[in-house]
């Protein structure tokens, strides 16, 4: 969800617009969630399970081409 859709239960205004120090509080929050990457809100057992997918891969790959 992007905070430019939610409205501050504090006062009423949409968060985009930091009228309050609850809505300055969460715009920040979500700023900081986005630039964590693409893979910051996958478990670590998937980013494991990722990875020896594409360890699989390229061992299948490089078996073929020899």
């Amino acid at each position: 969800m992007t905070y430019d859709r939610l409205v501050c239960a504090n006062c009423a205004a949409p968060v985009s617009e930091g009228r309050c120090r609850v809505c300055r509080a969460v715009r920040q929050q979500m700023l900081e969630e986005q630039g964590q990457g693409p893979f910051a809100g996958m478990s670590p057992l998937t980013l494991i399970v990722l990875m020896v997918v594409l360890l699989t891969a390229l061992a299948l790959l490089a078996h073929q081409a020899a």
